[in-house]
């Protein structure tokens, strides 16, 4: 065999870059990208891989947008790399890449490298079904060609004996024989030029020769001359032959290595559903494979066919250049093994998105994308904008699950950019169950509770607590809703654009603003503990809206302006601390006011005299605000003063320095010096005492003797 050396290699990083170009693939290559700095590379082609086929062509960036053009299954020209593959299991190809070509670096010849960078290639291996790529692996080649020996090779080694029986070599790292081992200072063939070159990095050890000395106790590590006092008395004699470091090296059998992967990846197996799920596990669904939601990997790609992992939330956003209308969305209405010996269906509901600025980004006008041309102006209809799974379980198994599904239209433009959002939150508890929010108070930072009465079951279905959460361009149509948490003063608002025609019909512009308000806060009933019961009223508290006298305008106003307009909503919450749990007062909620105030809405129109407002569509936004705030009611949690306390301040122990009850320490409850129970145990021990020494003792004795001589 010919021994050759590496003139330099290469780290082999690995990434996770997953194709983006198919919204569903049932393929994936792990890893999907590949550095190498050797004629050989292997990957893992797993999924359904049935029917598929490989095709190799070589990629180069483009020069204006830096992007490699997009995967094709058409076959290109013969290439240098060749691709073969084997089946690993029944979802899983193992994809081997090998160079077809020599590498000795030569002059003249034709089949050999002309320069010291023999390989400075991009490849790319798509994996097609049909005409159509399903997934792509991306090689990046840098192979540096190899350098023969000069002289004559010999397969002559240097044979170390077993070092279990022997002590060491003088030169253990000394590997070949009549060349210069790197790092190896102790090698008698390495010259004086070559040793500079790692003099600074030496093999340690006794591997590199550098033994440690004999220790000062040994007989034979003193001299004469410096030898201590005890030294002759008390040294060790110790043999060479017994060597501390026998036993390091240890010659046993050979293991030939099995053929593997580049990245050292095992064999993938066919995943096997669990019979109940514990937390980390993945879900499946009833046809034994992985019930997956597209999610962002650690280097920052979108995965499309990621297993969702038994109670990990996780929240994640996929970006991605849409150079035609995404494909249909896949049923999602898939049925998972609950784990608990049954099945659960995905219940789906659709919600349409009018305003979809934060989803979608169109940049500057970019040429377009390899041979691919954008159909500029097209509109897709329905696009997926998001997912929130809503996974509620119960001990080691699930008990439903709920997808909202956010769609909307896109009009395609050059380079648009749109960020999917997926979620997924597991709930304990059934589908119509909720998280509490404290046990049995509620926990600041936790929502508030609230409910609504169903009068045909007598059921309290729970209701929201909701404030503005203004997004990209602050309208309240596009704003989200975010929850009343305990405890948390806040206040946010948005924007309701207004015509100059609305303000001529004041009247109904104040019930528009109201009833847009009064949607943040649909539940009438409030729970006044953390974990409510909704089948009692007794655990409720009716929210009550407070009626301002308004000061509405006069008629015959002036045009472009509307007084009394119930602008803000203002949440007012009582609460409470009631008992303790473990040394923790428990908050309640008391009561929940509702009350709006209000402003007066001008139409400003840019004019300084005469009647400045004629434009009937002439347009202006208005800010509309909801707050929220939270007020503890005090509670003594000192003992209520006795009347004597109250009438008689004279003696009082506060007020005066003569207090008449602590007269009786320890016995009155107002020596706090220990607890009561102790003080009075010892309180009576001590008369008990003072009794029997008075009976007992000398004055009570001649009672007892006059008494006595009486008698006689």
């Amino acid at each position: 065999m010919l021994s050759v050396t590496w003139l330099n290699t290469l780290p082999v990083l690995v990434l996770a870059l997953f194709s983006t170009e198919e919204a569903a693939c049932s393929a994936v290559f792990q890893p999907s990208f590949l550095v190498t700095s050797g004629p050989r590379a292997s990957a893992f082609l797993v999924g359904n891989v049935s029917d598929i086929y490989l095709t190799i062509s070589s990629v180069t960036p483009s020069n204006t947008t830096g992007r490699l053009p997009p995967p094709s299954c058409r076959p290109s020209a013969p290439s240098q790399w060749n691709v073969s593959q084997e089946l690993m299991g029944k979802s899983a190809l193992l994809v081997r890449l090998s160079l077809n070509r020599s590498l000795q670096l030569c002059v003249n010849e034709t089949e050999c490298c002309a320069r010291p960078l023999c390989v400075a290639e991009t490849v790319r291996v798509s994996a097609c079904r049909g005409e159509d790529p399903l997934a792509s692996l991306i090689v990046q080649a840098q192979i540096y060609a190899l350098l023969p020996p000069a002289g004559p090779v010999s397969e002559n080694k240097t044979v170390i004996p077993n070092q279990v029986f022997q002590p060491l070599g003088r030169c253990p790292c000394d590997l070949t024989p009549g060349e210069c081992d790197v790092r190896c200072c102790c090698d008698q063939d390495c010259t004086p030029e070559l040793l500079w070159l790692f003099t600074g990095h030496c093999l340690p050890g006794p591997f590199g020769g550098s033994v440690t000395p004999a220790p000062e106790y040994d007989c034979s590590s003193q001299s004469a001359e410096n030898a201590p006092d005890w030294f002759p008395f008390l040294c060790v004699n110790s043999p060479t032959e017994n060597s501390p470091f026998l036993g390091l090296f240890y010659h046993g059998q050979t293991i030939t290595p099995k053929a593997a992967p580049s990245f050292q990846a095992q064999q993938a197996a066919a995943p096997v559903p669990p019979t109940n799920y514990r937390q980390g596990d993945p879900i499946f669904t009833t046809d034994n494979q992985y019930f997956t939601i597209p999610q962002v990997s650690m280097v920052g790609q979108c995965v499309e066919n990621a297993p969702v992992a038994f109670l990990q939330d996780f929240e994640s956003v996929c970006t991605r250049t849409l150079q035609d209308c995404p494909a249909a969305p896949a049923d999602l209405a898939v049925s998972v093994i609950d784990g608990l010996g049954g099945v659960v269906t995905v219940s789906v509901v659709d919600e349409a998105t009018s305003d979809i600025t934060s989803f979608v980004s169109s940049p500057a006008k970019v040429p377009s994308v390899g041979s691919v041309q954008v159909s500029e102006g097209r509109l897709c209809v329905n696009v997926v904008l998001a997912l929130s799974y809503v996974i509620y379980w119960k001990e080691n198994g699930l008990t439903g699950i709920s997808v909202t599904r956010h769609t909307g239209n896109i009009t395609l433009n050059p380079a648009v950019t749109l960020s999917t959002r997926y979620s997924a939150v597991f709930v304990n508890g059934n589908v119509t169950s909720q998280p509490n929010s404290g046990n049995p108070g509620y926990l600041v930072g936790r929502p508030v509770i609230g409910g609504i009465l169903d009068s045909t079951t007598g059921v309290i279905e729970r209701a929201s607590f909701s404030l503005w959460q203004a997004v990209g361009d602050g309208l309240c149509s596009s704003a989200g809703l975010r929850p009343v948490l305990y405890g948390l003063n806040s206040t946010s608002g948005c924007l309701i654009p207004v015509r100059l025609l609305n303000l001529t019909q004041c009247s109904q512009l104040r019930e528009t603003v109201r009833s847009v308000l009064s949607g943040l806060v649909p539940a009438t009933l409030v729970s006044w503990s953390g974990k409510p019961d909704f089948f009692s009223l007794s655990n409720w508290t009716q929210i009550t809206t407070v009626v301002q006298n308004s000061s509405l305008q006069p008629a015959g106003g002036f045009a472009g302006v509307c007084s009394g307009i119930p602008a803000h909503l203002h949440i007012h919450i009582r609460s409470f601390a009631f008992g303790t749990v473990g040394g923790v007062p428990q908050k309640m909620i008391q009561a929940v006011e509702l009350s709006f105030k209000e402003s007066t809405w001008t139409l400003e129109c840019g004019a300084t005299n005469g009647n400045p407002c004629v434009t009937s569509d002439l347009t202006q936004s208005f800010p509309v605000m909801s707050s929220v705030t939270f007020t503890d009611i005090p509670i003594s949690t000192q003992p209520p003063k006795p009347r004597f306390r109250i009438n008689f301040t004279d003696f009082d122990c506060e007020r005066n320095d003569v207090c008449w009850p602590e007269l009786a320490f320890p016995l009155t409850p107002y020596y706090t010096g220990e607890p009561y129970s102790q003080a009075l145990a010892k309180g009576l021990i001590l008369v008990f005492f003072f009794i029997m020494a008075s009976v007992l003792g000398r004055p009570w004795r001649q009672i007892r003797q006059a008494w006595s001589n009486t008698s006689l």
